[in-house]
């Protein structure tokens, strides 16, 4: 990773200090389990594979990844939402990756390897947990979705550009636009995009994202981003251009066809591009964003015992 100025070090470290201290999963049935690296692949990079498995699954459950952001681990993303105990409610699997980077536990969304339908990377070994997921636990190969903050997010915006043939949904909060780190290697630091200097069309964008797995005509899955107007780590630009990104990705105007203000919280706005994309401007609001898991429940329809009413595929 190149090298950061003290003064955006200082920024990473206590921005990333503070995402430890969100609010701990209250009354998770259970522990997560590790999964031998052994038992399922490729995983290139040896990312740890961690499931977090109700006690009573819906009949094909439905999956959701929740990568974690720089400086976290999968123990901490776990304990970082009440995502898990939400699983118990509604009986869907959580997988947590583990970034095998010990430098800074950010996820690797700049090589090209990452960055290509079965290329390699922290990416292919991520979607290689779900393969052994769907299967072992006869999971809903429809319903797979990827949730994350700050580097989660980014990973996340990876996950859905590099293989959507594998996920219906994501939900990225504080994170960029995908192909906005690039740099031909892995774990590289891109001031430029973390700064919103990275400004491309939508066709540009498009063809990124496009160039990830050539040739793929199939469905693309929906997306909704989230970021604060005051996020200092990661430019707002960078909402600007995950809007541009992916409704050009999906065919979409990029204007919105219709903005909901004070939503899903006071002072954030919420712009829908049409039912496969909303954007949310969280005005006031640092890099530090909470997740609000209603939300994310509602956008994957989680809550839905069953065969998924809202998924595309």
């Amino acid at each position: 990773m190149f090298p950061l100025r003290p003064t955006l070090w200082l920024i990473f470290t206590t921005v990333f200090a503070l995402l430890t201290l969100l609010p701990t999963v209250d009354g998770a049935a259970n522990s997560l389990i590790q999964v031998p690296s052994s038992s399922f692949g490729p995983n290139p990079t040896n990312v740890t594979f961690y499931l977090y498995l109700p006690s009573k699954l819906q009949a094909n459950p439905p999956i959701l990844v929740n990568p974690h952001w720089c400086h976290g681990d999968a123990q901490a993303c776990f304990a970082g939402t009440q995502l898990a105990t939400l699983a118990d409610t509604y009986g869907y699997i959580m997988i947590f990756p583990d970034s095998p980077n010990t430098i800074d536990k950010c996820w690797d969304v700049s090589s090209n390897e990452t960055l290509t339908h079965n290329g390699g990377g922290d990416s292919q070994g991520i979607v290689s947990m779900i393969k052994y997921t769907l299967k072992k636990y006869n999971a809903d190969p429809t319903r797979v979705f990827s949730m994350g903050t700050s580097s989660g997010a980014m990973m996340t915006n990876v996950l859905l550009g590099s293989y959507p043939d594998v996920f219906a949904a994501g939900s990225a909060w504080a994170g960029v636009a995908f192909g906005c780190f690039a740099g031909n290697g892995y774990d590289l630091w891109s001031d430029d995009c973390a700064t919103g200097k990275i400004i491309k069309t939508p066709k540009e964008w498009k063809a990124i994202v496009e160039a990830a797995y050539p040739g793929y005509t199939g469905f693309r899955p929906k997306m909704q981003v989230f970021h604060g107007s005051a996020d200092t780590t990661l430019y707002p630009q960078n909402l600007k251009e995950e809007i541009k990104e992916w409704t050009a990705v999906l065919g979409l105007s990029d204007n919105p066809v219709n903005t909901l203000v004070n939503s899903p919280d006071v002072g954030w706005t919420t712009m829908i591009y049409g039912e496969k994309f909303h954007a949310t401007n969280a005005s006031g609001v640092t890099h530090n964003i909470q997740t609000n898991e209603t939300v994310v429940l509602d956008w994957f329809d989680l809550k839905c015992q069953g065969r998924s009413l809202t998924t595309l595929i």
